[in-house]
């Protein structure tokens, strides 16, 4: 099914609520983006190399990436071609097509795996400085909305004031959390993070790490250290391995993603700050580029701005004006 006819099931699916959260966190890129589509198609009369280039440059610059942004501009090149297509102003409805295609469009919602007979453990990973704490509060947030009966554990014993902050947020959400003191074995506070889910009979057990630096081989150690804990103590854990991204830092994310995906067995991405930036873009390069789903976003600061991401409410953010007509209206 093509994107215009899932957002069209969707209008009339989704509620106006989730819609509005998507369009007003990316509003920033898709104001930056589509008014330099709008004046880049207002200024050629035809569709040639320079405009190609142009293209490129707009793209490149909302953090598409290189490697996506090439790939994208080779098949616009071909459907227009195909479609023996001549006005620039006919291309945006393709370029969104082609866009949901390089996503993964019809795997549009990324839904977090869970354990249907037991506790559902997901692990966080990172660099300093992108969201995890704060993603973990709002996640437990939004599961205890659910129904679910949650646990966090304070894995980052190396960030000064990293267990306060997951404790304020335990506070604030009424979610119990088991901790340490600073300096303690990360893979210790997980343990004693499993046990005291299970002796709960939690649901969910959401485990902080501290924020690795790329280049520490023995944090990378330490990192692995945990993983196996993990999934020691509970048969086909972790069920999430979630990299969080800041959307602001750009193509560094692209780095973060393929060094963090060598370590541990990364299963999805959580992408923050993207209300922050107007180049979400991003968002498409790492779908693309690193083969691993975008499965939540951070759309603003408060508790139920952490969504699900879903690919047609992403790209019609973006692209809010666009519509195909034979597809919408009919």
């Amino acid at each position: 099914m093509g994107f215009f006819k899932r957002l069209k099931e969707k209008v009339s699916q989704t509620t106006d609520r989730v819609t509005q959260k998507f369009m007003n966190g990316l509003s920033k890129t898709s104001s930056s983006l589509v008014g330099a589509m709008d004046q880049l198609f207002a200024s050629y009369r035809k569709i040639d190399e320079d405009f190609y280039e142009e293209l490129e440059e707009i793209l490149i610059s909302a953090d598409v990436g290189v490697a996506t942004t090439m790939e994208l501009i080779e098949r616009l090149r071909e459907e227009v071609k195909e479609r023996k297509i001549k006005e620039p102003a006919q291309l945006q409805p393709v370029l969104i097509e082609l866009l949901d295609q390089l996503m993964n469009g019809e795997d549009e919602v990324a839904e977090l795996a869970q354990n249907d007979t037991g506790l559902s453990i997901y692990l966080f990973v990172g660099v300093n400085g992108v969201g995890k704490t704060t993603t973990i509060g709002k996640l437990a947030y939004r599961f205890k909305q659910e129904g679910k009966k949650v646990v966090m554990a304070a894995g980052d014993t190396f960030r000064a004031g990293a267990i306060e902050q997951l404790e304020t947020w335990g506070k604030r959400i009424g979610v119990d959390v088991i901790k340490q003191s600073a300096g303690a074995d990360p893979a210790a506070v997980i343990y004693d993070g499993i046990q005291a889910a299970k002796s709960r009979k939690a649901d969910i057990l959401l485990c902080d790490t501290a924020g690795r630096l790329q280049n520490k081989v023995n944090l990378m150690e330490e990192l692995k250290k945990v993983y196996r804990v993990v999934a020691r103590e509970v048969p086909g854990a972790p069920h999430e391995v979630l990299l969080v991204l800041d959307a602001t830092t750009g193509q560094n994310a692209l780095i973060q993603a393929k060094t963090f995906s060598e370590a541990v067995q990364v299963s999805g991405i959580v992408l923050t700050k993207l209300d922050g930036t107007a180049k979400g873009g991003i968002a498409i390069a790492v779908r693309h580029e690193c083969k691993i789903p975008v499965k939540l976003i951070g759309l603003g600061e408060q508790a139920d701005d952490l969504q699900v991401f879903d690919t047609t409410q992403f790209l019609h953010a973006l692209f809010p004006e666009v519509k195909n007509e034979k597809d919408i209206m009919a």
